[in-house]
Order: C-alpha cells, then sequence, then structure tokens
C-alpha cells in the first residue's frame, strides 16, 4: 500500500479517492473523484457521507470518475475513510475526508459588478448621456428622466424625422416643377 498524499488521497490496487474540500462542515456538499477506475461507473462510500456518491466518467480509466455527495449532520470531529467499488471490486480505504465543525462556508468574496454604465464625470449631463443597460429599468430615483421623458423624447425626435423627410420632398417636387414649366416656357415661345 501506497504512502497517503495530499491528507485526502491514497493509493489502493492503483485506485486513488480525492475529495473536495478535504475538510468539511458536517452538512457540506463535497466533491469525489476517483482516479485507477478501469469502468465507467462506480460508488465512494464513506461514514461520513449521507449517502453514497455514485460515481460516473468516460474513456474507461483514462479519466477519472466523477460524484458528489453531502456531508452527514452530527458527527463529531475527525477524520473517516472513503472507500471506492468500480470495475466489479472493492477498494476499501482509498481515501479520507476530514470533517470539522467550525469550517467557513465557502461563499464568494467578490464585489457586485454594476450592470449599467457608471455615472461620473461631465456634470450634470453624465445622467443624460448613459443610457441605462439593457433590462434595467432608469427611473427618476437613478438620476435619469425615466420612462415617461423617454417616450417623450423618442416622440419628438419621429415627429422630427417627419417633417425633414416631408419638406425635402416638397423641395424636390417644387424644384422638378419649376424645372420643367421653365422647360416648357422656353420651348413654346421659341415655337411661336
Amino acid at each position: 500500500m501506497l504512502a497517503p498524499t495530499a491528507g485526502s488521497a491514497y493509493a489502493h490496487d492503483g485506485v486513488k479517492v480525492t475529495v473536495t474540500p478535504s475538510t468539511a462542515s458536517p452538512g457540506a456538499d463535497v466533491d469525489v473523484r476517483v482516479h485507477g477506475c478501469k469502468g465507467t461507473t462506480g460508488a465512494a462510500k464513506s461514514q461520513a457521507f449521507v449517502a453514497d456518491a455514485e460515481l460516473t466518467g468516460r474513456d474507461g480509466g483514462k479519466n477519472p470518475l466523477f460524484g458528489d455527495t453531502t456531508i452527514r449532520s452530527g458527527l463529531e470531529d475527525g477524520t473517516y475513510k472513503v472507500s471506492v467499488t468500480c470495475d466489479g471490486h472493492d477498494h476499501p480505504d482509498v481515501g479520507t475526508v476530514q470533517v470539522r465543525h467550525d469550517q467557513p462556508t465557502h461563499r464568494p468574496t467578490h464585489h457586485a459588478t454594476p450592470v449599467a454604465p457608471v455615472r461620473a464625470g461631465g456634470g450634470g449631463t453624465a445622467a443624460f448621456a448613459a443610457p441605462a443597460a439593457p433590462g434595467v429599468a432608469q427611473t427618476a430615483g437613478d438620476g435619469g428622466l425615466g420612462t415617461p421623458y423617454t417616450l417623450l423624447g423618442l416622440g419628438m425626435a419621429a415627429i422630427a424625422a417627419v417633417a425633414v423627410a416631408f419638406r425635402s420632398s416638397r423641395r424636390r417636387a417644387a424644384g422638378s416643377g419649376a424645372g420643367a414649366g421653365a422647360s416648357n416656357g422656353s420651348g413654346s415661345g421659341s415655337g411661336e
């Protein structure tokens, strides 16, 4: 039998178990990884586990088998052995898991990331220049003008676009009518 490595992994007949995290509190979820099994299924068992970790994998032993389970509530602090069944064989005590009640929960400690542009600089115009990100409501309390003013602005822009289009079409009509009248008048004068 080979000597233990990293406190949570042992080797037995080429089968080695790693539990992550290697030290967990009762009720915590843990991942189980098994190297050395030739098949694509198996199970990891321990007195520390609520239920056996059902293991699955692929490539017939070239890649590890994976599974997960939960540490049993009410356990005392200590080291618990992990056994594996795979390839039709039992591989007893090929890994360990430490149980400790004072383990901190692993929650992310990052800060929130803004979902809209930061409104900085530009004096009072920053609130008007930086639109809200898609799906984020912008109200007067956020420093913006809110939905009614946004709709009013869109309506005014539409009216301006129609006015420009109407005016340019009238100029084209007036320009083509004046040019046609001038050529008709000069043509009829020369004919007389």
